[in-house]
């Protein structure tokens, strides 16, 4: 992809953004959130994918959404090539996105692996406060002192011995 390709989607995806919260009246629309965009090298083909908002959303609230969308693709269409500075404006396709219905549940998994017994919220801060400690520093070890003493014999480094000379 090239940067200009790069450069295109991100725009046509902040401006679609922008139209759908605002302009679009569409009742079956609802709340949703534009994840990506991907132009074709030519311009002629935009695929715009959208997640649903709500986590509780069924099929059947899915399936009207991206109805609602489908059908609102010219009116974006022609309001977003108003703002954007392009010679050919691409046709708009909207997909689902399950990525972030997905991520959700993951996270969710994560957490009854976690801690069980506990509430939701309980078990997030309990891995927030519990810190490893932090092992003692024992004589010998590569902190401290010892870390920052040369090796011996390493070369271009000159050493002091204990009667005041250097090798």
């Amino acid at each position: 992809m090239s940067r200009r390709t790069a450069r295109i989607e991100s725009q046509l995806l902040s401006e679609l953004a922008q139209l759908v919260r605002q302009e679009v009246t569409d009742p079956r629309v609802g709340l949703v959130t534009l994840t990506r965009a991907d132009v074709s090298p030519d311009l002629a083909n935009a695929t715009i994918f959208w997640s649903a908002l709500d986590a509780n959303a069924g099929d059947a609230d899915l399936e009207g959404c991206q109805e609602g969308l489908e059908s609102a693709a010219s009116f974006l269409r022609h309001r977003a090539a108003r703002v954007l500075p392009l010679r050919r404006m691409p046709a708009l396709h909207f997909r689902y996105d399950p990525s972030l219905v997905l991520g959700t549940q993951t996270l969710s998994v994560l957490r009854d692996v976690s801690d069980p017994d506990a509430p939701d919220g309980a078990a997030q801060e309990d891995a927030r406060t519990d810190s490893p400690e932090l092992p003692a520093e024992s004589e010998g070890s590569l902190a401290g002192e010892d870390r920052a003493a040369p090796r011996e014999g390493a070369p271009g480094i000159q050493e002091e011995r204990a009667d005041g000379t250097e090798e």
